[in-house]
C-alpha cells in the first residue's frame, strides 16, 4: 500500500506542474521509484548507503592513522562496545576541533578530535553509546528514509523541469549530510540517552560521564543551541539523565 501511494504521490505531484519542453518523463519514473523504495527502505539499503556516505566523509576528512595517540586511545576507550545484529564496529577518528560525533548502520562509529580533546574516556564513551542508539533503535533510518524522500521530491521537481534539477545530482552527498547530522525528536534523544546508558551499565563505565559530557557541551555551546549541530538542548538532556541516575 505505502508503495502505491508513493508512486502515486510523485505522478500527482509532476502532473500538477505546466507540460513544457524540460518535461522529463525518465525523470519522472526514477522519481516514483524513489519515493516507493523510501517507503520500504530495507536494513540492507540502509547500510549500503551508509558505506557510501562512510566512504564519502572519509575522503573529506582528514582521518588519524591508527599509529596516532587519537587512534589508540579510541581503540582503548571503545574496547567492549558492540553495535547490534552482529554489525562491526568500525572506529577512526577524524582530525579537528570540531566537536563531533556519529554512528551509521553500516557499523561506521567517525569521533571528531575536537570531541576528544574535551571530554574523558567516559564521557566519549557516553556520546559513542548514544550515537549508537540512534542507529539501534531505528532512528537513523527513519531519518534516512525521510531524507531519500526529499531526494525524490528533488527529481521530481527535475523532471518537471523546476529549479530543483540543480540538486538532483548531489542527492548522494545529501544523503551523506542527513545520515550524519539527522535531527531527532526530544523521545528520539531521551531513547538514544537511555540506549547509552544501559550500555554503559553493561561495560561497568561511570554513568554520571553521562552528566557531566552534556554540562561540558551546555558550558561551551549554551543551552540555547544544539548538540552536535543536530540534538535538543544539552542541559536539559543533562536533567533528565541526572533524574534517570
Amino acid at each position: 500500500m505505502y508503495r502505491k501511494l508513493a508512486v502515486t504521490a510523485a505522478i500527482t505531484l509532476a502532473l500538477g506542474q505546466p507540460a513544457h519542453a524540460g518535461f522529463s518523463l525518465s525523470g519522472l519514473l526514477d522519481a516514483g521509484q524513489d519515493l516507493a523504495k523510501a517507503a520500504v527502505l530495507s536494513d540492507a539499503d540502509v547500510k549500503a548507503v551508509a558505506a557510501n556516505a562512510s566512504s564519502q566523509y572519509d575522503g573529506s576528512n582528514k582521518v588519524a592513522p591508527a599509529s596516532s595517540a587519537y587512534a589508540k586511545r579510541l581503540t582503548k576507550l571503545t574496547n567492549g562496545i558492540k553495535m547490534e545484529g552482529g554489525v562491526k564496529p568500525n572506529y577512526k577518528v577524524y582530525l579537528t576541533k570540531d566537536i563531533n560525533a556519529f554512528a551509521m548502520a553500516d557499523g561506521t562509529i567517525r569521533v571528531y578530535s575536537g570531541l576528544m580533546d574535551a571530554m574523558t574516556d567516559d564521557e566519549v564513551r557516553y556520546v559513542i553509546g548514544h550515537e549508537i542508539g540512534h542507529v539501534s533503535l531505528g532512528h537513523s533510518k527513519k531519518a534516512l528514509q525521510t531524507a531519500y524522500a526529499a531526494s525524490a521530491a528533488r527529481k521530481v521537481g527535475a523532471a518537471s523541469g523546476s529549479a530543483a534539477a540543480a540538486l538532483s545530482e548531489s542527492a548522494l552527498g545529501d544523503l551523506a549530510e542527513s545520515l550524519v547530522n539527522a535531527q531527532f525528536s526530544q523521545s528520539q534523544e531521551r531513547d538514544a540517552d537511555q540506549y547509552a546508558l544501559n550500555l554503559m551499565k553493561a561495560n561497568k563505565y561511570d554513568t554520571k560521564a553521562s552528566v557531566t559530557a552534556l554540562r561540558k557541551l551546555e558550558k561551551m555551546f549554551g543551552n540555547d543551541k544544539s548538540l552536535f549541530s543536530s540534538h535538543p538542548a544539552p542541559g536539559d538532556r543533562a536533567d533528565a539523565l541526572e533524574k534517570m541516575l
